[in-house]
């Protein structure tokens, strides 16, 4: 007996050797997948800065003598919210006040001159307005964009890097014109040397990406 599994034991590894070998060379014969749709974000003029929604938001719709179709609404993944009387309306990448006039001119039909007050409870965004941060941060996440945010807000926000980070060669990706470009940004020079000319302004829609050091 002690022989036999002396036997399958070696056997077993080589078959699992096999099969990750052919895992192997099956993958890497397959296509790649084309690059990912370069997504601008919807803030034309970063001066003139206004949140807007995206799915995962939370929602506090009041209407104005009629609480019993005010409330609280989460935005769905496809950006869409329905309340009591207003049924899958689009607010993704709208301002609060631009669904709020939407959802008075649908409630205008049950409701003579309804007014309607839009805030917000959760931020999130749309993904073309969130900055993320990827690689060597403490917590790697994507954030909502919040005005006049700069480098050094992100990495308070994320919580600095990991002892492992090369932190002056993270490189920021952001969509100019419909393309994507890249530029160097030296954080640990900014948050490990306290050299504040290192600080850059951060746009809605930026990606930073941190990488590991080599030694």
């Amino acid at each position: 007996m002690t022989d036999m599994k002396g036997f399958v034991r070696p056997l077993l590894v080589l078959l699992m050797s096999a099969m990750g070998l052919v895992a192997c060379s099956s993958s890497s014969n397959l296509p790649p997948l084309p690059s990912a749709t370069v997504v601008p974000s919807l803030t034309s003029d970063p001066a003139e800065y206004q949140y807007l929604i995206g799915p995962g938001d939370e929602l506090s719709i009041f209407v104005w003598r009629n609480p019993e179709i005010s409330g609280t609404f989460i935005v769905r993944p496809d950006g869409m919210v329905s309340t009591s009387l207003v049924e899958d309306i689009k607010v993704s990448g709208k301002t609060p006040s631009q669904v709020a006039r939407e959802i008075e001119d649908v409630l205008s039909q049950f409701i003579r001159d309804p007014i309607v007050t839009v805030s917000m409870e959760e931020f999130f965004g749309p993904y073309s307005e969130q900055v993320r941060v990827i690689g060597e941060a403490s917590q790697p996440q994507a954030i909502a964009y919040r005005e006049k945010m700069t480098l050094l807000d992100v990495m308070v926000a994320v919580g600095g890097l990991t002892e492992f980070a090369n932190g002056d060669s993270a490189t920021l990706v952001r969509v100019v014109n419909g393309e994507q470009l890249s530029y160097r940004v030296e954080i640990a020079r900014l948050i490990q040397d306290g050299d504040i000319n290192a600080n850059v302004d951060i746009l809605p829609g930026d990606i930073i990406i941190i990488p590991e050091s080599w030694f």
